[in-house]
């Protein structure tokens, strides 16, 4: 009787013990960001806390490739549909593929979508600095579109988030990820304390850098930190863009094509001295972002990028969308 007793005192002590280390650890395993998600380290710490514009739905809809006025091939950036709304809301109806459901921009293209039914006039062909020269090659080599929608192609998107707690947690992930996370955690907090702090590189492709004027442009609590994906090089883009866009030109000559690219968040925040977007403004009007995002931080946009995230917040999108607008309307 007394060792049952024991044993079942133990079992309540390990199980009390095991809860009480998940009702702690659990909550730090729930991420909103992809940086965050990938770094292991906490929205408590690098989650945007400044609410954002909210959208209205209506204008986030996706047009059937007959209606279309413009016809948008484009990468994650593109996906979400909000910088879309920009266009939608001057009336104008936007059709949005990605270029991996279609290889890319091959030589059939012309004939390609006019037999998809598309009668629009406007391509816009988007992509992000970080794939630009590989999503280029392969859609320069591709011949023949073999279009293989995703299943999401249609499906309504929702409106971005406006706010979220960065405190508020669940107890849905992994306790191992929530340990890391704290390891994380205090490691960043000692690393970060130290007057000559400027890097620090994590597995899974990310790096936590100091940015000058930080508290200045995001509104998270580590402000004069945020967090980019590793594999940003500081370089400048390779010029061999030109050539390969040049090479496309023949496929979107019935339209009037107007490529995008978007930088980097490691461009924009690290190192914005890159000169390609000003040499494309030049060569191809194209919309010049990166001078876009350089007076949103000049104006002490906050959260343009969120430090938890690689991609623009809904500010950031609009302000995408509107430059594009101006550069396809007459």
């Amino acid at each position: 009787m007394r060792h049952a007793k024991i044993f079942s005192i133990t079992v309540f002590a390990a199980v009390l013990g095991y809860a009480a280390i998940g009702f702690y650890f659990l909550p730090l395993a729930t991420f909103q960001g992809e940086l965050t998600r990938m770094s292991l380290l906490p929205e408590s710490l690098f989650g945007w806390t400044k609410p954002q514009p909210q959208l209205d739905i209506q204008w986030m809809q996706q047009a059937s490739m007959q209606d279309a006025d413009v016809l948008v091939i484009g990468d994650s950036f593109s996906d979400s549909r909000i910088w879309q709304t920009a266009l939608t809301q001057r009336q104008m109806k936007v059709r949005t593929l990605s270029w991996n459901s279609m290889q890319g921009i091959c030589g059939d293209f012309s004939d390609w979508a006019k037999a998809q039914g598309f009668k629009g006039n406007y391509v816009i062909a988007e992509i992000i600095e970080r794939n630009l020269i590989d999503t280029l090659q392969r859609s320069a080599e591709c011949m023949q579109t073999q279009y293989h929608p995703h299943a999401s192609v249609d499906a309504p998107r929702p409106p971005p988030t406006v706010s979220f707690d960065t405190t508020q947690g669940d107890y849905s992930g992994k306790l191992s990820t929530g340990i890391k996370t704290r390891l994380n955690q205090m490691e960043y907090e000692k690393l970060s304390r130290s007057s000559d702090f400027g890097l620090w590189e994590l597995p899974n492709n990310v790096k936590v850098a100091r940015v000058v004027k930080g508290c200045d442009y995001f509104s998270h609590v580590r402000c004069n930190d945020s967090l980019f994906l590793a594999e940003d090089k500081a370089e400048e883009v390779n010029m061999k863009v030109f050539e390969l866009i040049e090479t496309h030109e023949s496929r979107l000559q019935n339209f009037k094509a107007t490529w995008v690219v978007v930088p980097n968040k490691t461009t924009t925040y690290l190192h914005p001295q890159k000169v390609f977007w000003k040499e494309a403004a030049k060569r191809l009007q194209m919309p010049n972002l990166l001078q876009v995002n350089q007076n949103a931080l000049k104006a002490k946009t906050v959260d343009l990028y969120p430090a938890n995230n690689t991609h623009y917040s809904t500010t950031g999108y609009l302000l995408m969308g509107e430059e594009i607008s101006k550069a396809i309307t007459p």
